[in-house]
């Protein structure tokens, strides 16, 4: 049984704040903001309603 640490509880709870959060900002941008970044309407409405302990298209090598 693997053991987990209460820093690493942190770390992960932090990580899930912060996927949280880009999401949801990046569904308040503009279509022109959107352009800048490379992303679609679409791909931006896709990306924000996903749950915060899935990984970001752009961060798929990050665990």
């Amino acid at each position: 049984m693997p053991r987990f640490s209460l820093t690493q509880l942190r770390y992960q709870l932090s990580r899930y704040q912060q996927r949280r959060r880009s999401r949801r900002q990046l569904l308040t941008l503009d279509d022109h903001l959107l352009k800048d970044i490379g992303l679609t309407r679409e791909q931006a409405c896709q990306e924000g309603k996903q749950t915060f302990w899935k990984q970001m298209l752009s961060n798929k090598g990050d665990v």
